[in-house]
């Protein structure tokens, strides 16, 4: 029988415990200022509570506030809190789910009999800082299936009772705190006293399990925080992100807008944002073209059997829309969900040879995806999205040198576009459980190693994160801080052994045999969409000069000098320049004033003097007045400006 186990910490120590000691218990021969901070732990990578009792030898790693994990827990443990809260003030309700997210927590809930138009949020928040001062542990139990329905049965829960249809016995536990008993899997933080400062975010409405044919709960957006200051400073942010809205600014500044008419999710580019999208692709089209890429387009549609045989309409049919039936015959079309498809078929057009790889396709490719409406948000979830999409047939040999120039390309757009703060994470298979991958064993540690190896050439710290690689293959994610330090995913390389399989794509070798190449799907911007609603977010709606929609306002202090100033606006024009002649009778404060909510970048002002010396007063947005200047000195500072983003 073993007496003791052996236990690996992350700076590769081992010491030796008792078999059935608990995270916590070492956790307190550790450290006492660890110990207050920490809220979860894991074992060989499997999160734990820390009263979880440990019986083999195990590498142990904690989690604090400051940790992804951590936080998650935090917030999936202040779910049951809130619930606890929301069930003391009002009897009776039933709980469907409630799961941490990006930023905080919800949790969905039938008030049945109670008016939720009437739901005491402020009620609910001083309940929950109550309960938390019990410090109420956390208690984890193991129950049959049989006596979980009666538990719920006698609650008449039957939201919980639709859950255990889905469970087996051995795999249904429930978490205890208070006098709240709730059907989790955990973990959970060690009691509720962590649980310093609370804010109800939003009640919205949301279909049970997202069926539309279900009944509509009350969706509770929430979050906590272990101090009352940061939940002070989120707030602050949230009043800061509501000003940089995409959705508004995309109104104020006539970007988008979408219509009811067109149809939910699909968005309609006005000239202002087509400008901002054009240049972002052009952008893109000129450094891929430097980095050998051709470009193709595929059509909108795409048979059904297109789809079946890349296996996205078994795994994507249901998010899709629904297929197109033709009137003469049998066939069946899809809205284009992916464009890989259809450049494997580019690819499949002709014979390759070994010496004519990589062969690099892309594509400003529209895609269509079935979303919800319930989740359709703005310019970030929508129906009908273009993506900056290529895709990479090479050798094996040749994926690391490919990978780390696609790294280049989505380092130098963040470089581009002031995403200067972001971090990068390496998606792997499972270490355990591999059945949920397609593929031979041999060439996915093929890829994740080249993966790896890439990174490291590049000296960028990543994080590698085993479980989340594609059921395809490997990949790395970038991920950057916004202004508001919100993160976002932006640009992805994914590394991609099955499509070749499935589409049976082929080369000759230098051994005059044939070989199958291996696919690289790469997108830096993603959906051109998304990513235009982030980035206006982003700089506020200031985008930098080479993508502003109108780069120059000329702005003449009266009639007087209209013929002239109109003079400047031509010669700007023919030198491409994006400007605009304000030439209303108004007062030159109030001319100022609107170019300004405009974000205009430069604002040219003109009156007799400039006229009389052909010297302009020049403002620059966030700066003023940068003096007099002539019409060659403005170019060539503007020229400068705009071109700054290429280096």
């Amino acid at each position: 029988m073993i007496k003791s186990i052996k236990i690996e910490f992350p700076d590769s120590s081992v010491k030796s415990y008792k078999v059935g000691t608990t995270c916590l218990e070492i956790l307190k021969t550790i450290s006492n200022s660890l110990l207050k901070k920490t809220l979860v732990a894991s074992l060989d990578d499997q999160v734990v509570d820390l009263s979880y009792k440990i019986l083999n030898d195990s590498k142990i790693k904690f989690y604090s506030w400051d940790d992804e994990i951590g936080k998650s827990t935090f917030w999936h443990s202040s779910a049951h809190l809130l619930a606890e809260a929301i069930e003391n003030i009002y009897p009776g309700v039933k709980f469907g789910i409630g799961p941490p997210i990006a930023n905080g927590f919800y949790y969905d809930i039938d008030f049945d009999k109670y008016d939720t138009s009437k739901i005491d949020l402020e009620k609910i928040e001083n309940k929950i800082l109550e309960l938390s001062r019990n410090k109420s542990e956390y208690l984890r139990e193991e129950i049959s299936k049989a006596d979980a329905i009666k538990f719920f049965d006698n609650k008449s829960d039957n939201l919980k009772i639709d859950l255990l249809k889905d469970l087996n016995d051995g795999e249904i536990t429930f978490y205890k705190q208070g006098n709240f008993i709730d059907l989790c899997k955990g973990p959970h933080i060690p009691n509720t006293s962590f649980i310093k400062a609370v804010k109800i975010l939003n009640v919205a409405g949301a279909y049970w399990r997202g069926d539309e044919k279900n009944k509509q709960l009350t969706r509770l957006y929430a979050i906590t925080f272990p101090k009352q200051k940061e939940l002070d400073n989120y707030l602050l942010k949230l009043e800061e992100a509501k000003k940089r809205d995409h959705r508004k600014l995309g109104k104020d500044l006539d970007l988008y807008f979408f219509s009811d008419k067109v149809g939910q999710g699909l968005p309609m580019w006005l000239p202002n944002g087509n400008i901002i999208r054009e240049n972002l692709i052009n952008f893109m089209r000129d450094e891929q073209i430097n980095l050998g890429y051709e470009h193709v387009s595929t059509p909108h549609i795409g048979s059904k059997e297109l789809y079946i045989t890349s296996g996205h309409y078994d795994k994507y049919g249901e998010s899709s829309f629904q297929p197109i039936k033709v009137p003469s015959d049998n066939d069946e079309f899809l809205l284009k969900p992916m464009n890989c498809p259809h450049h494997c078929e580019i690819f499949n057009f002709k014979p390759h040879s070994y010496k004519e790889l990589p062969i690099r396709i892309a594509e400003f490719g529209t895609v269509y995806r079935y979303e919800k409406s319930g989740e359709l948000h703005g310019m970030t979830r929508v129906r009908g999205f273009t993506q900056d999409d290529a895709h990479i047939f090479c050798t094996i040999n040749q994926v690391k040198s490919e990978v780390i120039n696609v790294i280049n390309l989505i380092i130098k757009v963040f470089k581009a576009l002031s995403f200067n703060d972001y971090k990068v994470q390496v998606s792997l298979r499972d270490k355990k459980n591999h059945d949920k991958y397609i593929g031979d064993n041999k060439l996915w540690d093929i890829a994740e190693n080249d993966l790896i190896e890439a990174i490291e050439e590049k000296s960028i710290e990543a994080n590698i994160v085993y479980g989340e690689a594609a059921f395809y293959g490997p990949k790395i994610d970038f991920i950057v801080n916004d202004s508001l330090d919100r993160e976002w995913q932006l640009g992805t390389v994914q590394v991609d052994y099955q499509l070749p399989k499935r589409f049976n794509l082929n080369f000759i070798n230098k051994n005059n045999k044939k070989d199958r190449p291996v696919l690289i799907h790469r997108a830096p911007f993603g959906s051109m969409e998304r990513f235009i609603a982030i980035l206006t977010e982003h700089c506020e709606g200031n985008f930098p000069l080479w993508l502003a929609p109108k780069q120059l306002i000329i702005l003449p202090i009266n009639e007087k000098v209209n013929n002239y100033a109109l003079s400047v606006y031509n010669k700007l024009s023919k030198n491409e320049f994006r400007c605009s002649l304000d030439k209303r009778v108004e007062k030159i404060s109030k001319k100022i004033r609107d170019a300004e909510i405009m974000k205009i970048p430069y604002m040219i002002i003109i009156g007799e003097n400039e006229m009389n010396s052909t010297k302009l007063s020049v403002r620059k947005k966030g700066e003023g007045d940068i003096g007099k200047m002539s019409l060659i000195e403005l170019k060539n500072i503007l020229n400068v400006e705009i071109l700054s983003h290429t280096k």
